[in-house]
């Protein structure tokens, strides 16, 4: 068996099932979408082991360290083996994923506290519709 020291990005990524093909893989690092290491990057950039790939998808971002190297795409159980998402990115999917449940249900999270005008009306909205 061969062991890698460097898979081309964009069929690491292919082959990690961060993207379905590897030509959308090739238009994300392209468009910006795939920081290696903070920098952009061109889709035949090598990847090692232990460097921080930003990736952004849809809604979607992930910052993750490169654990092990394959170029070849497996089942869905190995490929979460090559990486590692960090605890900063999986708290800030998590906090997005929350917020447009929220706006989903018709809800937003004020820019401001409420006004002292706004306190009192939702004061007497509170009081006389417990009252009836």
């Amino acid at each position: 068996m061969i062991e890698l020291c460097a898979v081309r990005i964009d069929r690491w990524l292919w082959a990690a099932r961060f993207f379905k093909t590897r030509s959308a893989a090739k238009t994300a690092i392209e468009n910006g979408q795939v920081l290696i290491d903070g920098q952009r990057t061109k889709p035949a950039k090598d990847v090692r082991i232990q460097q921080t790939i930003n990736i952004r998808r849809n809604q979607e971002a992930f910052e993750i360290v490169v654990t092990k190297l394959s170029e070849h795409r497996g089942p869905a159980t190995v490929a979460q083996t090559l990486y590692s998402e960090t605890t900063r990115s999986i708290e800030a999917r998590e906090t997005e994923r929350a917020r447009r449940r929220m706006e989903r249900a018709g809800l937003q999270v004020p820019q401001t506290k409420p006004s002292k005008k706004q306190r009192r009306d939702l004061h007497r909205l509170k009081h006389t519709t417990n009252a009836e």
